[in-house]
């Protein structure tokens, strides 16, 4: 009897082991988060607040989308949820990197608008209007396009370049630096205008100073960067209150207008919003429709890209997809930067997300998957 206790005793502690063993393999259930940990999303969120966490959290804890250091989502009109990495806060501002064309591209519309400047009439670079030159072919239309034809190489990478040899580098940071709209307006064409797609920051470059030369015939730094700062406080900073919000210039008085500018989480939010509802804020319409669905149509030579915006369609084979299209309405906008600056909005989700943070180019693709997640969480509105 006393052995079979024993038996009994031994097989129970064997159960309980293997049991212990099991449950250890499995996955951990999160510990609920406290009030306080969730207070970062607004009560008038239409998701719940730990469904919505789940998805946001990644961004910040995943190592794959390192470092994420804000994050802001409207809905409606409203923010609904605002974190910010250590360090970062609402007041903090960050680099745009490219977003800065998106900017470029609206101002280009307000002076096609006043009559200033027309899409298709050849671009007014003075280099250009030489008799004979082939560049005097290239429009507006096939700058904000990126189908100029001209030969600028935005990345070492492509075409064999070196660090040194890529243009954006060159006009950035070397022999380019204290003209960069005149590097980018010297370089010879590689194509026919009009034939090609080629991402380039130089192209954003020479329609920043197109509108520079539009505002003033001055040479003077000092009067053209005068001259674009009213411009863009009068037409986009001012009416939308994007009071945190500065432009960077070169040494020749040229807004940095595809790669520099400088403004808060919530100003970038603004500017979404601003195009979301095609050029009206609180009921004064600022941009004509029209303009607004010029940038958010898509290009000749590449679905994704539409007038210095990124659409959320897929490309041409062999050219790296960017956003989410099977996750989200084809109708999904976005102004993209380097290290994964982001300002993606969907008009029929009535929704503006903004990332901040600096995420190595070559790993993009996790974080644009976690920002597809955050955006499908949101009803579609037809």
């Amino acid at each position: 009897m006393a052995m079979h206790k024993i038996k009994i005793s031994v097989l129970s502690a064997l159960a309980l082991l293997f049991s212990g063993c099991g449950a250890s393999e499995g996955p951990a259930t999160p510990t609920p988060k406290t009030a306080e940990e969730l207070a970062y999303i607004s009560d008038n969120s239409p998701i719940t607040k730990a469904r919505l966490d789940a998805a946001i959290s990644p961004l910040f804890d995943n190592p794959e989308m390192a470092e994420t250091r804000a994050l802001l989502i409207m809905h409606r009109g409203e923010i609904i949820a605002e974190r910010y990495g250590k360090g970062y806060n609402e007041n903090t501002r960050f680099i745009s990197w490219s977003m800065a064309k998106s900017f470029t591209g609206a101002l280009i519309g307000f002076l096609v608008s006043d009559g200033r400047l027309v899409l298709d009439d050849p671009a007014p670079v003075p280099d250009w209007q030489r008799p004979g030159d082939p560049r005097g072919h290239i429009t507006l239309r096939h700058l904000l396009h990126m189908s100029s034809g001209l030969d600028h190489t935005e990345v070492a990478e492509e075409n064999g370049a070196t660090l040194y040899e890529a243009d954006t580098n060159q006009m950035l940071f070397l022999s380019g630096a204290n003209d960069m709209a005149g590097y980018a307006e010297a370089r010879p064409l590689e194509a026919v205008p009009g034939e090609k797609f080629e991402y380039s920051t130089a192209t954003s470059m020479i329609l920043a100073d197109i509108i520079t030369r539009t505002l003033t015939n001055s040479t003077d730094p000092k009067m053209r960067r005068d001259a674009a700062m009213r411009f863009i406080r009068g037409r986009l900073l001012e009416p939308l209150d994007m009071d945190g919000t500065y432009f960077e210039f070169d040494a020749n008085g040229t807004f940095l207008g595809g790669s520099i500018i400088q403004a808060t989480a919530r100003d970038y939010a603004k500017f979404g919003e601003f195009l979301r509802n095609n050029g009206a804020r609180k009921g004064a319409q600022h941009l004509p429709v029209n303009w607004v669905k010029f940038m958010r149509s898509s290009s000749p030579n590449d679905p994704a890209y539409g007038g210095h915006i990124w659409l959320n369609k897929h490309r041409p084979e062999g050219r790296k997809q960017v956003l989410f299209p099977d996750m989200a309405p084809d109708t999904v906008f976005a102004a993209l930067g380097h290290l994964g600056q982001q300002i993606v909005v969907s008009p029929e989700q009535k929704l503006t997300v903004v990332r901040l943070g600096k995420t190595q180019d070559d790993v993009l693709q996790p974080l644009y998957d976690q920002i597809g997640r955050i955006v499908s969480l949101f009803p579609v509105n037809r």
